[in-house]
């Protein structure tokens, strides 16, 4: 597996564009990411969103429809790709496969598997290919995604982090902004996050 990153966007929110067995999947295309995927991609076969917010979902729809390829989200977020709810501009996207839950997919005989961990959002999600979690804003590098926006939900953090604290895989962990991290790294600091929600 290959992996580029580029933060995107005044919010630096990081697009991912994974490679695994000569095929391509982007995940969280923002704000301006349109050229730098085209210039980096080869055989795209998907574009995944970890959750709605805008800056990880801006450039969907000009991606799908200069590649021809279908647009993954959450189900609980799909709502956000077409109502622009935080009233930014975010051009609307239609997305081709509703996420429900924690689901596996074999896309073109790759396997991407969606976890869900609401909470920053309703559908937000992580997404695991090989060895590695997407994380987007649900974990980052010793914090966790803000729970006081709209359609945000303390309660559901708390037990997406007690959910993650069960994890057993040490997977690297990619998140929508900032630096990577490990599974078992964030497993240390999440639990102070309790009580702090």
């Amino acid at each position: 597996m290959n992996i580029k990153s580029k933060p995107m966007g005044v919010y630096q929110t990081n697009c991912y564009i994974v490679e695994v067995n000569g095929k391509e999947f982007i995940i969280d295309p923002g704000m301006g990411a349109t050229s730098w995927v085209l210039e980096n991609v080869k055989n795209p076969i998907a574009i995944l969103n970890t959750h709605g917010h805008f800056d990880h979902i801006w450039s969907n729809q000009e991606l799908k429809e200069k590649l021809q390829i279908p647009i993954y989200v959450p189900k609980d977020d799909e709502f956000m790709l077409k109502d622009d709810p935080f009233a930014q501009g975010t051009p609307p996207s239609q997305a081709d496969v509703i996420v429900v839950g924690d689901e596996e997919f074999d896309i073109d005989g790759v396997k991407v598997k969606y976890l869900h961990f609401p909470g920053h959002t309703p559908g937000c999600s992580a997404i695991l290919i090989e060895d590695t979690l997407f994380s987007g804003d649900f974990v980052f590098k010793g914090s966790i995604g803000r729970v006081d926006f709209p359609y945000s939900n303390p309660d559901d953090m708390r037990q997406s982090i007690e959910k993650f604290l069960h994890v057993e895989e040490n997977w690297t962990v990619l998140s929508g902004h900032g630096e990577p991290t490990t599974v078992k790294a964030e497993q240390k600091t999440l639990p102070m996050w309790l009580n702090h929600i």
